[in-house]
């Protein structure tokens, strides 16, 4: 198993930590340690109201949001966490949008820090379509600690590759 596969490009003495953290058996204690609970954000409705209330505080003229789900994902790491659609249809002569966001259900148990970077992720989409300067500085206006938030989760993906449990 490439214990390292979330971690493409980080320097090589990160990359040391992160294997000596997760050869030692570490890595979970670390983990609960930074995050002692999960979020109880159990169900789609939860999960919409949840992201629905970040955007209007963060990005009130964004587009509305059709739906939010959890959904089981194939592969995370050529398939992500989450994703975002943008949808227009042309419904009875008027041009109808419809935006949605698909959350890996692989956050259902994590820190909800975690998952709201990952909402954050998904809806600075909505107003940045590519991953550059402008997208990452919309997604630290929403989450101030977007960054070390992203480093946590791919720590609690390997911990869940490990085969282990946070909670």
């Amino acid at each position: 198993m490439d214990i390292l596969k979330y971690f493409k490009g980080y320097p090589d003495e990160i990359l040391t930590q992160i294997e000596s953290l997760a050869k030692s058996g570490n890595l979970r204690s670390y983990l609960v340690a930074k995050y002692p609970h999960p979020h109880t954000i159990s169900s789609d409705k939860l999960l919409f109201q949840y992201t629905n209330e970040i955007k209007q505080q963060y990005m009130k003229k964004a587009p509305q949001l059709s739906k939010v789900i959890y959904e089981k994902q194939k592969d995370i790491v050529q398939r992500a966490l989450g994703n975002h659609t943008f949808v227009s249809r042309n419904h009875g002569g008027k041009l109808k949008s419809k935006h949605e966001i698909r959350v890996s259900v692989t956050l259902k148990n994590a820190p909800e820090e975690m998952l709201r970077m990952l909402v954050v992720h998904e809806l600075a989409h909505f107003k940045e379509k590519e991953h550059n300067k402008a997208f990452y500085n919309l997604c630290v206006y929403m989450q101030e600690d977007y960054h070390q938030m992203e480093f946590d989760l791919r720590l609690y993906l390997l911990l869940l590759d490990l085969g282990q449990t946070l909670y």
